[in-house]
């Protein structure tokens, strides 16, 4: 177990806010994760009476994009992704949050980097008047949607800090 300290009520109210809208980010993904499988299926049931769904590539394509942007935030506050961490197991407490502050750290940084990309990239697609081929859906709220998605990640390694600071962090 690691040692304990009280958090201050704005470090609890960011923790809570934070989990809760990954987790609220999460429910989103989940249904377009579902609808993606549905339409697929029914694609694939239509297609076999010659009746194939218009836009299944495009909808799909979006449907995978917020199902994956929008589920990133949960998935790295549980931290239920892959990490490496037997080099680090070795260490004291001590290093083992230095080593985990300065990695959120960089990590936070690429993160906003890529956030601020999206939003470019959103704006881009925006100003182009970019739609998809079939259905013409425009391609830009997906990428502001990501791009905030790639922000409350970072909101979640900044968490990660406090975490850390606060010995609530199990390595």
């Amino acid at each position: 177990m690691g040692r304990k300290k009280a958090y201050g009520d704005r470090s609890k109210g960011l923790l809570n806010t934070v989990k809760g809208v990954s987790s609220f980010l999460n429910i989103i993904a989940g249904v377009a994760l579902t609808f993606l499988m549905c339409l697929t299926i029914a694609d694939v049931i239509l297609r076999f009476f010659r009746r194939p769904i218009v836009g299944t590539y495009e909808l799909v394509a979006f449907s995978g994009a917020v199902g994956i942007g929008f589920a990133l935030p949960l998935t790295s506050w549980a931290r239920q992704h892959i990490f490496v961490d037997f080099v680090i197991m070795k260490f004291s407490r001590k290093v083992k949050d230095a080593f985990n502050v300065a990695t959120r750290c960089l990590v936070i940084a690429l993160l906003l980097l890529v956030s601020w990309n999206m939003f470019k990239f959103g704006q881009t697609l925006q100003n182009a008047g970019e739609v998809s081929p079939t259905l013409q859906i425009p391609f830009y709220p997906i990428a502001y949607a990501v791009g905030v998605c790639f922000f409350i990640l970072c909101l979640v390694f900044v968490c990660d800090i406090i975490k850390i600071s606060g010995g609530e962090y199990d390595v």
